[in-house]
């Protein structure tokens, strides 16, 4: 009897295990699972723009042009940072990207001081800056620990809820609807939903209380006479903004130095967040997988300044759904930054966003900026109080920080350049913590033994 050929090997047995990073799902569950990012980071992406609109007095259709430019580039710079390119960029983990809070104020005082195009233009300036940086600073990323990115994080919240106020408020202090009490009605109910959410339900449904905390917001404004959908007609279902709509960037230094210090606070809340995705699948970065990945935050600074959006960083809460769903594939949120693409060419959709009345925005915001700051405080849990000097490092920062909040003049009496730096609340917390963390962590002092001199 002749022997049977041996038969061949199994692909099980000759290719090594994909990753379950790498693994392609099918594609309704593709689908499903992208569309739940997006639901996940929708308001907060959003937000950025409706905040930065109403302070920056911009009109409905502008807000609307920003927010689809928003969407947009945090769909292309999710996109990049899942599937990546070559060596150079992309993380290649399950990370969505979206609008940070980190860059409003500062966009606000330069809007104020120097016009949209100094806005945009120093964007681009802090792109360029952080693929200039964005090795280095993955190597030196001990100089930015908890004590510095959690008193960082506290402030940009503080900062932040004041605009929330002024939104639910309204943007006149003379105007007989000043405060109304019904306006305040609102947002209170709004934020009493959101509580109840969060109370009563769990998991993916506890964190969609702030997209619904919006809608029903909206439905209760429209009997109070709080809203005006009636130019959302006139915008088209789909299109694309054009790029430089403001006009040719302009590049005042003391803008594009604020702008810088944002992309490094930018950097330090994606690195937290990169790392954490990496331990949570199984693969754990490399510092040029950290690289690549702020590489693609710096992109989206130019992205953003080309196409009118908004810095981008790595999302917390998509961040949080990667751990409570389990699911590692870097394709679903491949996927989620499709939907956002999508959505972004779609010029009505932003119109009726940016429609939404300053109560209900300004709840929503309220509710999400104290988060931001309640993450800083959780993050300077970590850190070490006793015996150091940390509790003082903390303080000042703070301290610092906050004056340009409670007393928006105080710099007035210095030079444009000054004002613009020292008037951001996120630059001024910045700079002090930076450099009181060198001073008193990474200098020595004297005799004092190499142990009591350790990075705390």
């Amino acid at each position: 009897m002749s022997q049977a050929p041996d038969a061949p090997a199994s692909p099980s047995t000759t290719e090594p295990a994909r990753h379950p990073v790498d693994e392609v799902l099918p594609p309704a569950r593709l689908g499903l699972l992208g569309l739940q990012h997006v639901l996940v980071m929708y308001t907060g992406c959003v937000t950025v723009p409706l905040v930065f609109g109403a302070a920056a007095k911009l009109d409905t259709s502008t807000t609307g042009l920003l927010i689809n430019a928003d969407l947009l580039v945090a769909g292309l710079v999710t996109l990049l940072q899942t599937l990546g390119i070559g060596k150079v960029l992309g993380v290649r983990l399950p990370v969505v990207a979206g609008a940070t809070f980190t860059a409003v104020t500062p966009m606000i005082l330069i809007a104020g001081e120097y016009g949209m195009r100094a806005v945009y233009g120093s964007m681009i300036a802090a792109g360029v800056f952080g693929l200039l940086v964005c090795v280095p600073f993955a190597r030196a990323v001990r100089f930015f620990p908890p004590l510095v990115s959690g008193s960082v994080i506290t402030v940009i919240g503080l900062s932040l809820i004041g605009v929330a106020a002024g939104l639910i408020a309204g943007p006149d202090p003379h105007a007989k609807d000043y405060a109304a009490p019904g306006h305040l009605a609102l947002a209170g109910g709004i934020i009493l939903l959101i509580v109840l959410v969060g109370r009563f339900t769990s998991g993916f449904f506890s964190q969609l209380g702030v997209l619904l905390g919006l809608v029903v917001g909206t439905l209760v404004a429209i009997p109070m006479g709080l809203t005006d959908f009636s130019s959302v007609g006139d915008a088209d279902w789909i299109g694309l903004a054009s790029p430089f709509h403001f006009g040719t960037p302009e590049f005042p230094v003391a803008a594009v130095i604020s702008m810088c210090v944002v992309m490094l606070v930018t950097f330090t809340e994606s690195t937290a967040d990169m790392l954490a995705v990496g331990e949570m699948t199984g693969r754990p970065l490399s510092r040029s997988d950290l690289a690549r990945g702020l590489a693609g935050d710096s992109v989206s600074g130019i992205f953003a300044g080309v196409m009118n959006g908004f810095v981008d960083t790595v999302f917390a809460q998509n961040v949080g759904l990667v751990g409570m769903t389990k699911v590692r594939s870097r394709y679903v949120a491949a996927v989620a930054g499709g939907i956002l693409v999508a959505l972004g060419l779609v010029p009505r959709l932003g119109k009726i966003v940016a429609s939404l009345p300053g109560p209900v925005i300004g709840a929503a915001g309220l509710v999400m900026f104290a988060t931001v700051t309640a993450v800083g405080i959780t993050t300077l849990r970590t850190v070490e109080f006793e015996g150091t000097d940390n509790l003082l490092i903390v303080a000042v920062s703070i301290g610092v920080g906050m004056l340009p909040v409670v007393a928006p003049t105080i710099y007035h009496g210095f030079p444009t350049w000054v004002q613009i730096i020292g008037g951001s609340a996120i630059t001024s917390a910045t700079l002090t913590a930076f450099l009181m963390n060198l001073l008193f962590h990474h200098t020595r002092r004297g005799n004092e033994p190499e142990a009591e001199r350790r990075d705390r």
